[in-house]
């Protein structure tokens, strides 16, 4: 059952992270599109070379742009998404691989243990 419960909010996290992403993408560009005519004109205005020197036309200067806006979100969404799984006290893949670090490093100590222990009967 709790691995079930585990499962479910797993995907229900995931789902709602997914959710959010492209919510939060749609209210940029929403916010992006209330400033105006102002705004576009100013991106539409800013001189920006392309790999080859030339200048980005306005739909290459937009792409770009919306691209930098999509990495901004992304990086924010991950951090509420940490910050929400340590609330729920789900484990992080970077905690789960120091466990694991942890198990194999106590898993030598005890087989070093174990083999003292035996040398130590053999010698009795």
């Amino acid at each position: 059952m709790k691995t079930r419960t585990m499962l479910e909010l797993l995907t229900l996290s995931s789902s709602i992270y997914h959710f959010a992403k492209e919510a939060q993408l749609m209210d940029r560009i929403n916010e992006l599109s209330d400033k105006g005519k102002d705004g576009i004109n100013k991106v539409a205005s800013e001189s920006q070379v392309g790999e080859d020197g030339n200048e980005l036309e306005f739909i290459d200067k937009f792409i770009l742009k919306a691209n930098q806006v999509k990495d901004e979100l992304e990086q924010k969404i991950e951090e509420q998404v940490v910050v929400i799984y340590k609330k729920m006290n789900i484990a992080h893949l970077d905690e789960i691989k120091v466990l694991n670090e942890k198990v194999e490093k106590y898993d030598k100590e005890i087989a070093l243990l174990e083999a003292r222990l035996n040398h130590l009967e053999a010698k009795e």
